[in-house]
């Protein structure tokens, strides 16, 4: 099963590298693209699919036209925008050229008709059907584009999310592929036998062997899709349950390397087995009753010694919120779709967060009641991230040690002794973790390996021994009533205070800055601001990434960001625009780029890091 369809297609995950040369909607340096300012759109650089109304449908003959190009200035590429139908019934429109040979690529959408495409409608009659068949037909397409280092697809990960490159239409089943195509040059000159080669030939060669029922072996496409679709269920089903996370009997969990994201293999690898007291059984729309661990609502404890799985199985839980690819081995691990990675930041910009429950009383007199700093500590950066998160819906909370703040996490008795509570600034989450659950809705799951003192507070404690998972509680509860002489110095989270955005703090086409940009999953480029997020551990990739920014332009311009409506709310409008029958459409209206569309609370994340951001309170 290859990955990413290429040597060098990957999209910068975290861990894996990122692309290598431009293109598939990377911009210079390999980064994911997302358009040019609107300097560079007068410099030349054409986009019919951003400019509103029909596109051009060129009666002539695409190949002929070409040969008439030959040597032509390479400008004149320009003059193929639009859409033009081949011989074969295949339609090829470009929706970009580009504005010379070292430009990023054009972008061209090959579309092949449902009567040509002949997908059952039983494989793309729900979105969710829609979403797996197109991931599925990304990577048929990836092994056939491989070798044309002109085509520049991104055919995605291990992730199965909405991607642009694909879309399957609702109506009728017909199939459009977009990428990037590197057209060729004489210098300065148009190569149209080259141009030929590759518009003419290849690309319906793809089509041919990619994007046709006929050509796919039939049983595993249906295969894909009903993986796909039964993990959707899982998740959908967690709530109903009781339960914050599921992981599969079978499962495997661990990764090839800390640079690859594919599945561990051999001998050594433990597939994963519920402790008989967590065992539950799901039912799934078509693998039927699935066995495996749930995880209840509450707060739970994941303990165990060094190197021993724990945060392994955590980033299972964390890559949880996505469907997999059949063959990933996490293909049935869930975690609720309003599941969030928390993690300390230090040096983040935090604007206007209400993080008293867990800092009060800085020597240098901040009101951490209204909080606002340009560079944040651990501890004040890992507070902030939590208020941040359940103001923008988060239901569950995973947080590792390793990643984590201690002085935010534990205080023990011999240090309470040591530092006078009226001395200390901090609360730590110990003590208002069950609050959390108890009085907001919100579980958090925590790996922990250096404090004794989450027993007291944990509703279930797991261990890990060699990958092995059991189910410690009883005994932790016994260790945990013999008193240590800590004193838990508080007893309730008191909420979060919403607050309003401010568009024109956002904005920056008003001041006719327009790029959106993803390099990697590192930065995104939004106008002018460059926003850090390697600390949001949740992205998948690099178009995942620029999706993120592009649902931010897209809440500027449809005003769901108005100054009055709070993040939550602005966020719900957000969801609806980017749910429904076809949930690209609206941010393909902004842009035709190489995109994913993004979680609500990666969106947050993203704004919550910018640093221009302004906002008002209700509180």
């Amino acid at each position: 099963m290859t990955q990413r369809g290429g040597p060098w297609r990957g999209h910068g995950r975290r861990g894996q590298g990122g692309g290598g040369r431009p293109g598939g909607g990377h911009g210079p340096r390999g980064h994911a693209g997302g358009g040019a300012g609107r300097g560079e759109e007068r410099a030349g650089l054409e986009r019919a699919g951003e400019r509103g109304g029909e596109a051009r449908v060129h009666a002539g003959d695409l190949a002929a036209e070409l040969d008439r190009l030959e040597g032509a200035p390479y400008g004149r590429y320009r003059d193929l925008v639009g859409r033009w139908r081949l011989p074969d019934g295949w339609e090829v429109e470009l929706l970009r050229a580009q504005a010379d040979p070292f430009a990023p690529p054009a972008r061209v959408a090959l579309r092949v008709p449902a009567p040509l495409a002949a997908f059952p409608p039983e494989l793309w009659s729900t979105p969710v059907r829609r979403r797996a068949l197109a991931a599925h037909l990304l990577r048929r397409a990836a092994e056939a584009t491989a070798g044309e280092r002109a085509l520049h697809l991104d055919s995605g990960g291990q992730e199965v999310l909405d991607r642009s490159s694909c879309r399957i239409a609702p109506g009728d089943g017909a199939v459009t592929l977009r990428l990037g195509v590197s057209l060729p040059g004489h210098g300065r000159r148009v190569d149209a036998r080259t141009a030929r080669r590759l518009l003419c030939e290849a690309l319906p060669r793809v089509a041919e062997r990619a994007l046709r029922h006929a050509a796919l072996d039939p049983g595993e496409a249906r295969a894909f899709v009903e993986a796909v679709e039964d993990s959707d269920a899982l998740r959908r089903a967690l709530p109903a349950h009781g339960l914050a996370a599921f992981v599969a009997d079978g499962s495997v969990l661990p990764r090839r390397s800390g640079a690859s994201d594919l599945p561990a293999a051999g001998p050594g690898v433990i597939p994963f087995a519920s402790p008989e007291e967590l065992r539950v059984t799901l039912t799934a729309p078509n693998a039927g009753p699935v066995t495996g661990m749930g995880i209840p609502e509450g707060v739970t404890l994941i303990v165990g010694g060094g190197f021993h799985g724990k945060s392994t199985l955590l980033r299972a839980l964390e890559s949880g919120i996505w469907d997999h690819v059949p063959g990933d081995g996490r293909e049935r691990v869930v975690a609720r779709a309003d599941t969030v990675k928390l993690r300390a930041e230090d040096g983040r910009r935090v604007t206007r967060v209400d993080v008293h429950a867990f800092v009060d009383r800085l020597p240098d007199g901040s009101d951490t009641a209204d909080f606002s700093t340009v560079n944040a500590s651990g501890s004040t950066s890992q507070a902030a991230a939590l208020c941040e998160a359940v103001e923008a819906g988060a239901r569950v909370l995973l947080i590792d040690e390793d990643t984590a703040a201690t002085n935010l996490m534990i205080r023990d008795a011999r240090m309470q002794a040591l530092v006078a509570r009226e001395r200390e600034p901090l609360t730590p989450l110990v003590d208002t973790v069950r609050s959390l659950h108890r009085d907001h809705g919100v579980s958090t799951i925590l790996v922990m390996g250096g404090s004794g003192d989450y027993l007291e507070v944990a509703d279930r404690v797991l261990m890990l021994d060699a990958y092995r998972p059991s189910d410690v509680t009883r005994r932790a509860r016994e260790i945990a009533a013999v008193p240590t002489g800590r004193r838990a110095e508080a007893g309730t989270f008191p909420g979060v205070v919403h607050r309003s955005p401010d568009p024109a703090s956002l904005d920056s086409s008003a001041r006719g800055r327009t790029r959106v940009r993803a390099r990697g999953t590192d930065q995104l480029v939004l106008g002018e601001e460059e926003i850090d997020v390697r600390a949001v551990e949740q992205l998948a990739d690099s178009p995942h990434l620029l999706g993120v920014g592009l649902a931010l332009e897209l809440a500027v311009r449809r005003g769901h960001l108005d100054g009055r409506r709070t993040l939550a709310q602005a966020l719900d409008l957000l969801e609806a625009d980017l749910g429904g029958e076809d949930p690209a459409a609206a941010l393909l209206g902004l842009r035709d780029d190489d995109f994913a569309v993004p979680r609500r609370f990666e969106i947050a994340a993203a704004l919550n890091r910018h640093r221009s951001l302004r906002v008002r309170r209700d509180g």
